[in-house]
């Protein structure tokens, strides 16, 4: 059970080593002085949140493949040559398919009232052909049945495509944060990974009821957003199945669709619910959607401080930096992106000396199926399908992810690694007094890291406090920069650039767990451009 409690900030992260008999057992002088540095530089000189200020109210949102991802990733690389980071870089991978922009979007209720509509359009789905008033019709086809239902009656309609849906439960009022009894939790295993993915035999219905709407030339879909208080949560308008997400040929994929929009779930149900009462609802949409195709390919954005003893020995520290269009993707995942920029401009800033190559690397296609990730890995690395390896696999000691929002750091998922264990649990001593204690076994699900473990690299995703995360920012149209905490962020920052210098410099590499089988499932589906 989640139980409410605030954190101390990173001010406190030195004390609570200054204190702490265990921490100054297994932290030597030279990293308790460096991480007295690495404090310092976080809370005296941050530029933490005027990045995440600049990657959300200027550049959000950063859809893959649209202007503003381009926009940010530009602003990104000039900081990282200001910052005199090494090597900062485009790497390029493709075909992606076509960039999406939402230009124009006009929602409203025209009679038996009049009032604003809040909704927006799914990503890569098409517009309306300019304004568009019609009544709405309730046509929620959810067998084949109900094809011969509807048939006849959808013509230049706004279909409202599901039934009246029960109101979500509101999200606490309250943000949460883990307490000693759920961190202990996490010590079991078995979370499953979280998947909004059809079966087989859902994909193949859904394609047919969607070429259904096409053929009945439905004006709109809508559908009620999950949420509730003015949250809605919005993604993309494709059809895909379990395997597709780690499958190829996403973009352009092969199904067309129609266009679609997700409305705030009360005004669904009041459109719902009047039409149930046999009364005759008028909306008006005008949808300008655009997709790009100049330039197909996507890219990653890479910086790093070189090792001084051995450059081909690296530690990387990631984020995804693409998001979803109905906000400016702060907590996810400016915020994460913020965090492991500032942990290496840190580091940058302070000198301190690293044996190893510290590298960062910012994601794009994360969204659509971790495909910057899984590109990197594949070129760098090693081929998941087959496990044939690359010379760079053997020079990866640790790869740690950051993309849960902007709570508090309280440990790492192992992914299964307990080899790392003891090593990890030294380097987090330090920070017992901030709460992060937890190392779980477990593999956490839905980030870039299960692209790097695919391969059978030591990779770890960090334990945050959930707040709000789920239940009311990602992915949804709330997922603004008020939402981030400042202190919270540099906390996870002074973190983050700790465990980075800490295995930079380590005797020995991380320890590896076992190699994974080979998985054509993982095999990565678009090509490094040079």
């Amino acid at each position: 059970m989640l139980a409410h409690r605030w954190y101390p900030i990173a001010a406190c992260i030195i004390a609570a080593v200054a204190v702490s008999p265990f921490a100054q057992t297994v932290t030597d002088e030279a990293d308790l002085k460096a991480l007295g540095l690495i404090k310092q530089e976080a809370t005296e000189r941050s530029q933490l949140m005027e990045t995440a200020g600049y990657l959300t109210d200027v550049y959000g949102p950063r859809l893959t493949g649209s202007p503003q991802l381009k926009a940010a990733a530009d602003f990104i690389l000039q900081r990282l040559i200001a910052w005199k980071l090494q090597n900062a870089r485009y790497e390029r991978f493709g075909p992606f398919g076509p960039g999406w922009t939402n230009d124009r979007f006009v929602a409203l209720a025209l009679a038996p009232d009049a009032y604003g509509l809040l909704a927006y359009p799914k990503a890569w789905t098409p517009g309306t052909p300019g304004d568009v008033i019609a009544d709405a019709v309730l046509a929620p086809v959810e067998t084949e049945r109900d094809f011969d239902r509807y048939r006849g009656k959808l013509r230049g309609k706004f279909v409202l495509t599901m039934p009246i849906q029960p109101a979500p439960a509101a999200p606490s009022a309250n943000r949460l944060t883990y307490s000693p009894e759920d961190l202990q939790g996490l010590a079991t295993t078995g979370t499953p990974a979280r998947s909004g993915a059809l079966t087989s035999q859902e994909l193949e219905f859904a394609r047919k009821r969607m070429q259904f709407y096409i053929e009945e030339n439905a004006a709109v879909l809508v559908e009620p957003g999950r949420g509730s208080g003015g949250t809605v949560f919005v993604t993309d308008g494709r059809l895909r199945d379990e395997a597709a997400f780690l499958g190829a040929g996403f973009y352009p994929w092969p199904d067309e669709v129609a266009p679609q929009v997700v409305i705030a779930h009360e005004q669904y149900n009041r459109i719902a619910r009047t039409l149930g009462r046999g009364i005759q609802v008028t909306l008006e949409m005008n949808i300008v959607n655009n997709y790009l195709t100049s330039d197909p390919d996507s890219f990653n954005l890479v910086a790093e401080i070189p090792g001084i003893e051995d450059r081909s020995q690296v530690v990387i520290i990631g984020a995804h930096l693409d998001s979803w269009h109905a906000a400016t993707g702060a907590t996810d995942n400016a915020a994460g992106c913020a965090v492991v920029l500032e942990a290496l401009r840190i580091l940058s800033a302070t000198g301190l000396k690293m044996r190893r190559t510290v590298r960062l690397v910012l994601w794009a296609g994360s969204e659509q199926g971790l495909l910057g990730s899984r590109a990197y890995v594949a070129t760098h690395f090693a081929d998941a399908a087959t496990m044939t390896f690359k010379p760079e696999h053997a020079g990866v000691s640790a790869y740690f992810n950051v993309d849960g929002g902007t709570g508090a750091i309280r440990g790492l998922y192992l992914e299964g690694n307990e080899a790392a264990r003891p090593v990890l649990a030294r380097w987090i001593a330090p920070f017992a007094g901030v709460g992060m204690t937890a190392l779980s076994p477990r593999t956490a699900p839905g980030s870039d890291h299960l692209s790097f473990d695919a391969v059978g690299l030591p990779s770890f995703h960090f334990i945050q406090d959930p707040l709000d995360y789920e239940a009311s920012t990602r992915h949804s149209n709330m997922d603004v920069y008020d939402r981030l905490q400042a202190s919270t962020l540099v906390q996870n920052a002074v973190i983050v650039a700790s465990l980075a210098y800490r295995a930079a410099n380590a005797n020995e590499m991380m320890p590896r767990k076992p190699l994974p089988p080979p998985n054509p499932a993982w095999a990565a589906p678009l090509s490094p451009r040079r």
